[in-house]
């Protein structure tokens, strides 16, 4: 019982570090890109990293130049 459980709390945290990291990058580049309904949609929505990495991808305005 107790291996179910570690095992599951060992999933948990590899999912919740994998949309931390992508969610992060996806509000610093659309906070710096003045992209303000792409943010508040990271912020509201947990997709997994899904929605950032497309974005990330995609749809960051890239023609701005970064620090």
């Amino acid at each position: 019982m107790l291996e179910l459980l570690t095992s599951k709390l060992f999933l948990l945290f590899l999912f919740y570090s994998w949309s931390l990291t992508w969610k992060g990058m996806a509000l610093w580049h659309a906070a710096i890109n003045k992209q303000s309904k792409w943010f508040i949609s990271f912020l509201l929505l947990n997709t997994l990293g899904i929605l950032e990495i497309l974005y990330l991808i995609f749809f960051q305005n890239k023609k701005l130049k970064r620090r």
